[in-house]
């Protein structure tokens, strides 16, 4: 997140450490999203490609909770131990980001 939006994060991301694992994940997903494209060029059968689509989906979820379990375990901790008023604004990102990825 660039940081002239507000509630960017200046410091480093709690995912960091983790970093190369997520773009292998990613590269792996964005490698589904072609194969995706490749079946319905190539006219495959529907459920075929639904599954395909919900491989990708169950890959991106899986990416989205561990992207979220270190910001909790970052972000959200070293705000909590600081308190105040970063501490509500790192509570309220992360319920909002929780109610994004329960609506998706």
């Amino acid at each position: 997140m660039p940081d002239d939006i507000p509630n960017a994060h200046t410091g480093a991301h709690g995912y960091i450490s983790n970093k190369d694992d997520y773009l292998k994940r990613l590269r792996r997903i964005e490698g589904q999203a072609r194969g995706l494209q490749g079946m319905v060029t190539d006219d495959k059968y529907c459920i075929d490609i639904l599954t395909q689509v919900s491989a990708m989906t169950s890959a991106l979820q899986s990416v989205a909770l561990g992207l979220l379990d270190d910001h909790l375990n970052h972000c959200v901790r070293h705000a909590a131990e600081a308190g105040g008023p970063e501490a509500d604004a790192k509570i309220q990102e992360a319920s909002a980001a929780i109610a994004r990825l329960v609506r998706s």
